[in-house]
């Protein structure tokens, strides 16, 4: 009897505590397991926990029926979700364009949204997305391979606050879209086209100097498109592994115009030549970092010059060049002062002798052979932003 009289004093109680309060306490809960508890106690503490909630995220089973389920599930979870800053459905390749629809009445807080290979959504989902979230900072679209032109120019006309993009592997999207971005979204400063065959460049023309992060690996840039992407002047970090050539000929000298970068990956950049790394070396004079790992087309002009002038360089990466030597690893040693990392490892003309005298000669080198492939800042950083999440 005394239980029962504690239960309904307990009921009455917490009935006069307001929706303000509650979420004031909500908010203090830091593990998922208590936070879902508090949903559980009642309707209206459910109600509560579903407004306090900031972010949610789906994580992929790689169980097709079970994926299938959760995408279901989103339309409601998103309606009931008012407050939500960030939404991650990475994976959740059945979830249709309709379950963006919710997002016309609660999306204006949503400034993170991931939608990593929603291989399902189309230009007509982005563009609910678009209208309904008008606040999105950071959209992650890599492998939306459905997302075109189209879609990108809604996205920038209903999202001009946005910062980060990633379009990586959408191969429908060309400079056309490109270019719709840059016009409508001036503060953006994380682009990744990794993939995007279908891009010549040509859509940065006119790109603004907020720009300083650019991933576009395996690309097919043209010189004129190479040129356009630096055109805004404030590029820091450029990401150009295995970049393609359409017509066969070396157009990195371009890059010379960055003279704001300061880390620069031109692994397995086949087609460039000793011309283009004295424009970049002599024309970038905060490079920090610079990855020239299988770039056959280097000889000893091309390491002379980053001697003579990459005075702030401090990593090199010159792992199996084919075409470095030890009079190459001399001239190396002779500048560079601020030298403190190079990767080298299976490069063929390259001798013990060369080795030991370099190290000789610059002994606080450090001398790596592993091989990176990535480098610069994480890009799951850059597209991070931190609160309250939800998992499922």
């Amino acid at each position: 009897m005394e239980r029962e009289t504690m239960d309904v004093s307990l009921e009455n109680y917490t009935s006069y505590l307001s929706d303000d309060c509650l979420l004031s306490i909500f908010n203090k809960l830091e593990s998922e397991l208590n936070r879902n508890a508090f949903g559980l106690t009642c309707r209206n503490w459910l109600k509560v926990r579903n407004i306090g909630r900031k972010s949610l995220t789906f994580h992929c089973s790689f169980n097709p029926t079970i994926d299938k389920e959760h995408a279901k599930c989103i339309p409601n979870i998103l309606a009931r979700s008012p407050c939500l800053n960030k939404i991650s459905l990475a994976g959740l390749a059945e979830l249709p364009d309709s379950a963006w629809n919710t997002m016309r009445m609660s999306g204006s807080s949503l400034r993170s949204l991931s939608l990593y290979c929603c291989s399902c959504i189309t230009d007509d989902g982005l563009a609910q997305v678009a209208i309904g979230c008008p606040n999105l900072v950071v959209v992650e679209l890599q492998s939306c391979f459905k997302i075109t032109d189209a879609g990108l120019e809604s996205l920038s006309k209903g999202c001009h606050a946005l910062r980060s993009l990633n379009l990586g592997s959408c191969m429908g999207i060309s400079d056309r879209g490109v270019s719709a971005i840059f016009s409508n979204c001036s503060n953006i400063c994380t682009l990744i086209i990794t993939g995007c065959r279908r891009l010549s460049g040509v859509g940065f023309r006119g790109c603004p100097s907020t720009l300083c992060y650019l991933e576009a690996e395996s690309c097919m840039l043209s010189p004129d498109g190479l040129l356009d992407i630096v055109s805004g002047g404030g590029l820091e970090y450029l990401n150009l592994h295995k970049l393609g050539s359409s017509t066969g000929l070396d157009g990195l000298g371009g890059l010379a115009f960055a003279k704001s970068l300061r880390i620069l990956n031109l692994r397995m950049c086949r087609y460039l030549t000793d011309d283009s790394v004295t424009a970049i070396a002599s024309g970038c004079p905060f490079l920090e970092e610079w990855n020239l790992a299988l770039c056959h087309g280097v000889h000893l002009p091309g390491w002379s010059a980053i001697r003579l002038y990459c005075n702030k360089l401090r990593v090199l990466h010159v792992n199996r060049c084919r075409n470095i030597c030890d009079q190459s690893l001399l001239a190396l040693g002779d500048g560079c002062p601020h030298l403190e990392v190079l990767h080298i490892n299976g490069c063929v003309k390259i001798t013990n002798n060369g080795l030991a005298f370099f190290t000789i000669s610059r002994p606080h080198v450090n001398l790596r052979v592993d091989e990176v492939m990535s480098i610069g800042p994480s890009i799951e950083n850059l597209f991070r932003m931190q609160c309250n999440e939800e998992r499922f």
